[in-house]
């Protein structure tokens, strides 16, 4: 059954490095994803554009709005950014009031998003909270509200650049093997942060590795790591 996922960022690059693959490979299975940008990365993510003399917050925002939608296209997502500002990203009442209605427009069945730790961005931990608080109370806690509300959609991690120092737990791996060209293609993109590509391919082979060893698949080569945050509700093992 095809899904709908929303991957919500604090920087418009976010999904690109963490999530791709799995954007990817749910959207080649006839699913849809939308992903949300809290912020460009205009101001902390975008050091390569500001080496341009003469360069502008305006243009910068409009550059990497126009990669991250190819990006995003690339592995057949559509791109929304809020444009709340970045290093320090602030999630006041107006913008979780935003936060709240694409969620409640978008019915989502998954949302990816980062962890709660990350002691080398100050960003994503205020992404992590905003979309906690904005699922719970987009969905009224699973029961019956007085206000329209979504069912609970399932809730996952996508990786931090360094998961050992941000208290990240994998337990979910998606085989993008047959998407990982897409996303290697999707990467190329980002030119103002275009030395995270390799990084983030040798990460792909390592978690391809990690996900053979478990589960015996051999035409594994290449993964992303999740954690899942809510238990798994099923009928039978």
């Amino acid at each position: 059954m095809s899904k709908k996922l929303l991957v919500v960022g604090a920087h418009s690059a976010d999904f690109l490095w963490r999530s791709a693959g799995t954007i990817a490979v749910t959207t080649s299975r006839g699913g849809d994803a939308l992903v949300l940008a809290l912020s460009y990365g205009e101001r902390g993510e975008s050091g390569e554009l500001w080496k341009q003399s003469d360069q502008t917050i305006e243009n910068v925002k409009r550059i990497r709005h126009v990669q991250a939608e190819q990006a995003a296209s690339i592995v057949g997502a559509r791109f929304e950014c809020l444009d709340l500002g970045d290093y320090p990203l602030r999630m006041d009442d107006g913008a979780m009031d935003k936060l709240i209605e694409v969620m409640r427009r978008e019915v989502p069945d998954v949302i990816l998003t980062h962890t709660a730790v990350d002691p080398f961005n100050p960003d994503h931990p205020v992404a992590y909270q905003a979309v906690q608080q904005a699922r719970l109370l987009v969905s009224g806690a699973g029961v019956a509200s007085a206000f329209a509300r979504i069912n609970p959609p399932d809730w996952y991690l996508f990786e931090p650049h360094q998961p050992e120092l941000s208290e990240f737990y994998p337990d979910t791996f998606i085989d993008i093997t047959p998407v990982f060209q897409q996303k290697v293609e999707a990467m190329s993109v980002m030119g103002a942060q275009s030395y995270l590509k390799d990084y983030y391919t040798e990460l792909a082979s390592r978690r391809g590795n990690h996900a053979r060893r478990i589960s015996g698949r051999q035409e594994v080569r290449y993964a992303e790591a999740l954690q899942r945050m809510v238990p798994l509700v099923i009928s039978e093992l």
